[in-house]
């Protein structure tokens, strides 16, 4: 039978210059007693526009600042003082990891959700789901949830004052949105909610990538200057909100399962979204489709700075087989490509994008 197809995405979704002095008003219903997890950099740029934003409302307001990775036991210290504190509200002020920290510590305590995130690095704020790490820092398991979050907010003038690594990345994770979920639609694979993935999915996510190509050369040079502007804007979305709603309707693949085996190293590398990038010339090259594509998805990474040879991931040739072999694991996300691919291949793929590249930096 074929799949129903299933359409998801929070609640409610906010974005602009000065958002953040809107949001209490917009949460206000959800609870009395927050709990904020935050990063330290986004605690310092958020507490007080947030404050600001309750006036004088009769409210109990506890910031933490978590320890830096959506870990199992970053998550049950989190839990604790949930239940501790009596917390009606979890929000999530950060980057990925509180947002996803901020998610699960929710879902287990059967809490609101609400989302702020101070980077857009990733698509976490609006997607259902959380990347769950052990505490040593490798790849545990995507942990899913029965809904997105209830409330996202996102400032334009904190993107626009964070640092433009953090932007980067986040398209280098948008970047990927279209080419898997159009890599899932082509199979008829499974959405990340276990749905059909339905047109409505996949126009977000070819509107992502369109976005990225015709705004995201200015946004970043809107972010150097830390300026807010419409293609800032229009990026902060295609970050937030196309790549994370389209990739939780729309599924993922290569380049995601090549992100989870570059974390098996258990080394420092690139950020998600700058691996996410690489894995998706990966992707583009085992589907051995059309080269004007794959050169143009190249031209756009070169443009704002994603990487494009190992080096720049921050792995070494020998590393590879290893990063193939934990890519390739039964469950990943790989194996919704059209053909499967095997060890070997996906090994043979990765080198070819590497080399392929350095020939392409050394004839610009």
């Amino acid at each position: 039978m074929k799949n129903l197809l299933l359409m998801r995405a929070p609640l409610k979704y906010i974005q602009g210059a000065d958002a953040l002095k809107h949001f209490y008003e917009n949460i206000k219903d959800f609870g009395d007693n927050f709990l904020f997890i935050c990063s330290n950099s986004a605690y310092k740029s958020t507490h007080d526009l947030i404050e600001e934003s309750f006036k004088d409302s009769k409210t109990k307001r506890i910031y933490k600042v978590f320890g830096g990775i959506s870990s199992t036991g970053e998550i049950e210290k989190m839990r604790k003082i949930v239940r501790d504190e009596k917390i009606d509200v979890v929000v999530g002020v950060g980057g990925g990891s509180a947002i996803d920290t901020s998610k699960a510590t929710a879902y287990y305590e059967h809490k609101r959700i609400a989302i702020i995130p101070t980077v857009c690095a990733t698509d976490a704020p609006c997607t259902g789901l959380s990347v769950i790490y052990n505490d040593d820092h490798s790849f545990n398991t995507y942990l899913f949830y029965p809904n997105n979050p209830d409330f996202v907010l996102v400032d334009s003038n904190v993107i626009a004052n964070a640092p433009t690594k953090f932007l980067v990345a986040g398209m280098g994770d948008a970047l990927g949105t279209y080419f898997e979920a159009r890599a899932c639609y082509k199979t008829s694979s499974l959405s990340l909610e276990n749905g059909g993935i339905s047109l409505s999915a996949m126009a977000l996510c070819e509107l992502c990538y369109k976005t990225l190509i015709k705004c995201g050369k200015e946004a970043l040079i809107s972010c150097e200057n830390h300026l807010v502007t419409p293609e800032l804007d229009a990026i902060i979305e295609a970050n937030t909100y196309l790549s994370g709603v389209g990739a939780d309707n729309g599924g993922l693949c290569v380049s995601h399962s090549f992100y989870n085996g570059v974390t098996s190293l258990g080394k420092k590398t690139a950020m998600h979204g700058a691996c996410v990038a690489y894995g998706t010339l990966v992707q583009l090259v085992l589907e051995n489709g059309c080269k004007e594509e794959f050169n143009k998805v190249r031209d756009f990474m070169h443009s704002v700075g994603l990487p494009l040879t190992l080096e720049e991931v921050g792995i070494t040739k020998e590393d590879v087989h290893q990063v193939a072999v934990a890519s390739c694991v039964p469950g990943e996300s790989i194996h919704n490509l059209s053909g499967d691919v095997s060890v070997k291949e996906l090994e043979q793929a990765i080198l070819l994008v590497d080399a392929l590249d350095h020939d392409y930096l050394n004839n610009k």
